[in-house]
């Protein structure tokens, strides 16, 4: 999963009018790795739960005080780890925001 961070990010009309991005989601799809993407509400819309002795707490906001924040997510499908820093490296926002790679832990079937 590429996670876009940034302290200011981009609306869904304001990146669909980059052609920059719709290049990069278009190069990207046409190397079968895009899976999803998606782009996430700004943080003070966020709400965190926890759980604590058996009550439910929550509290508006995100979990963690921080300048930067997800903005969005995109999940890929790669190789390897080159693979998907090479298709991070190319991502429009990569020159402004940093972009965190997480595997996921691979599913194992019955």
């Amino acid at each position: 999963m590429l996670m876009i961070t940034g302290d200011h990010l981009d609306s869904p009309a304001e990146i669909d009018a980059r052609p920059e991005f719709m290049a990069w989601l278009r190069d990207v799809e046409s190397r079968g790795a895009r899976r999803v993407g998606t782009l996430l509400r700004p943080p003070v819309e966020a709400v965190t739960v926890r759980v604590r002795d058996g009550r439910t707490l929550r509290s508006d906001g995100p979990f963690a005080e921080t300048k930067e924040h997800v903005g969005g997510v995109e999940i890929v499908e790669c190789a390897d780890l080159d693979e998907a820093i090479a298709i991070a490296s190319t991502h429009p926002a990569a020159g402004h925001h940093p972009i965190e790679i997480r595997p996921f832990w691979p599913i194992e079937e019955d």
